[in-house]
């Protein structure tokens, strides 16, 4: 999605400005250091980056006045993590490319056009090679594997991603498509975006397993242990948010990471 007319960029871009941490580290993979001079305070990847970049506050709550000091002559946003009356004054001003991630196949699809956008268009189709081969081997792994959870028996699950309202995921997340890669059956797929639920709801569900995210909500042990007693009968863990909500380069370390979930949890360790 195009807000103004990056498309009619000749020269790769100097001055980047990135408004969504996944994105940011997808920049760093594809070389930009010098490029990128504006990130968010949630920008945590690479550290180097967090520790250096001009911050131009939270994805929700962009300092306006900030961007526009740093003189971008290109804006990546989102169309979920960022508030759109924000990126359309942005827009206003400087080329704004807005991108809109539902599933793996949006992320590589961002991939590729943020690789041409900034010229860096190799180094996505490597990154894409990459990431593809890497969920290929975790597909292939699952289907040899000798375990209970197979592609054919997903296990069931509910995700959360926030505490006091619990909330939940529905179908059209990219969260949901990644528990999919993952080996996981969202119990709350009839549910759209992201649902308040209650105790009893996930109970109702009869789901097998509870992954308790580490963001946006940062669940720690207290809350499994505080949720266990509550949900005796389900399998309660600690999830990697990163991995399965980051879109950008993180897509790399998600399959190696989803495949060592799904050992621990079938063999009782995790």
């Amino acid at each position: 999605m195009i807000l103004k007319a990056v498309s009619s960029l000749l020269l790769a871009p100097k001055r980047i400005v990135s408004l969504v941490p996944s994105q940011t580290e997808l920049l760093y993979s594809l070389g930009l250091e010098q490029e990128t001079v504006g990130i968010t305070k949630f920008c945590i990847h690479p550290s180097n980056w967090f520790q250096n970049k001009v911050k131009v506050g939270g994805t929700k709550k962009i300092d306006i006045e900030k961007v526009k000091n740093l003189q971008p002559d290109l804006i990546i946003a989102n169309k979920e993590e960022n508030v759109k009356e924000q990126v359309e004054s942005l827009a206003a001003c400087f080329p704004v490319w807005v991108t809109d991630v539902n599933n793996l196949q949006d992320a590589l699809q961002m991939i590729s056009d943020v690789g041409i956008l900034t010229q860096r268009e190799q180094v996505a189709k490597n990154l894409i090679y990459q990431i593809k081969n890497g969920f290929t081997m975790m597909s292939h792994y699952r289907l040899q594997s000798s375990a209970p959870v197979a592609s054919s028996a997903l296990l069931t699950a509910c995700y959360l991603i926030w505490k006091d309202p619990y909330m939940t995921i529905g179908s059209d997340t990219f969260i949901n498509d990644m528990m999919l890669q993952a080996g996981f059956k969202n119990v709350f797929a009839d549910k759209k975006r992201y649902p308040e639920v209650n105790i009893s709801d996930i109970r109702n569900t009869n789901c097998e397993l509870l992954l308790l995210s580490s963001e946006p909500y940062p669940f720690k042990q207290k809350h499994l242990h505080e949720l266990q007693k509550l949900l005796p009968d389900v399998k309660i863990v600690l999830a990697d948010g990163e991995m399965f909500s980051w879109y950008g380069s993180r897509l790399l370390k998600a399959p190696d990471y989803f495949s060592a979930l799904l050992t621990s949890i079938n063999s009782g360790t995790h």
